[in-house]
């Protein structure tokens, strides 16, 4: 059997598919709750609590949740970082500061696709996250592999736990599935075809020349400037007849109010 691909990847529920999120005596319930969800929303499943403050389960997890229960309820717990990657073939740490350790520092996204890399080679993944005020210890940091820090404004470079966790995780998210939206956006209705808008450009010029709108001497410049109006609209059908309905009604109740 070769290698999984990017897509056995983000769906296999099986562990060592996808990497793993480790929280370093994580302290509040809320923020596990917190970081459960963002690992849902990005096709993440799998979660390690290394001594969490006041132990497991904490009263509060499930509610930060949001729904994200799966992920709480199969959460693992370990006594220290030591036992938690040791199934691991490779550990990121995750650090706002320079720890003066000689590791690859990576940005989350080229950290994702090393990761990408090495799941698909049957390599179990691990990233570790530190305690919420403190961060990992720097023997912690030097249990891992390569360091994952994020680009953010030096004068501030704080981040939230969960935030830290959705980042990352997003990074994953977007190369497992080349980065396709849930919806495009796109139109509804088709395209007018060019019978359709020529045909209200009659109808909405016959409009205005009944009110007076064009003076003579520029009517055929106006005209065309209020073609290429709509022409740089690119209209659909269902435009092109919102408008007509539109312009009709308009015209209709302003005969309607003439004494």
């Amino acid at each position: 059997m070769g290698a999984p691909s990017l897509t056995d990847l983000l769906i296999d529920p099986t562990a060592m598919t996808r990497p793993i999120i480790i929280l370093v005596e994580p302290q509040l319930a809320e923020n596990i709750g917190m970081v459960a969800r963002a690992m849902a929303n990005f096709g993440l499943s799998e979660l390690r609590l290394v001594s969490p403050r006041n132990g497991w389960p904490k009263k509060g997890a499930h509610s930060a949740a949001s729904g994200a229960t799966h992920v709480l309820d199969g959460a693992k717990l370990y006594d220290s970082v030591r036992e938690a990657i040791a199934d691991l073939n490779f550990v990121f740490a995750t650090t706002a500061r320079e720890r003066g350790q000689m590791k690859r520092v990576y940005a989350p996204e080229p950290a994702m696709r090393e990761a990408q890399q090495r799941l698909a080679a049957g390599q179990g993944i691990g990233i570790l996250f530190g305690r919420e005020r403190t961060g990992l210890e720097n023997d912690e940091v030097s249990l891992a592999d390569a360091i994952i820090t994020f680009p953010v404004d030096p004068k501030f470079s704080s981040l939230n736990l969960a935030q830290a966790v959705l980042l990352v995780s997003y990074e994953w998210y977007k190369l497992a599935t080349g980065g396709a939206l849930p919806f495009d956006g796109g139109p509804q209705s088709p395209p007018a075809p060019r019978e359709m808008v020529l045909s209200f450009f009659d109808f909405i010029e016959g409009e205005l020349d009944a009110v007076g709108f064009y003076p003579e001497d520029k009517r055929p410049t106006m005209t065309r400037n209020m073609r290429d109006i709509f022409y740089r609209l690119s209209m659909t059908e269902q435009e092109v007849r919102t408008l007509r309905g539109a312009i009709r009604a308009l015209a209709e109740g302003r005969r309607l109010r003439k004494p």
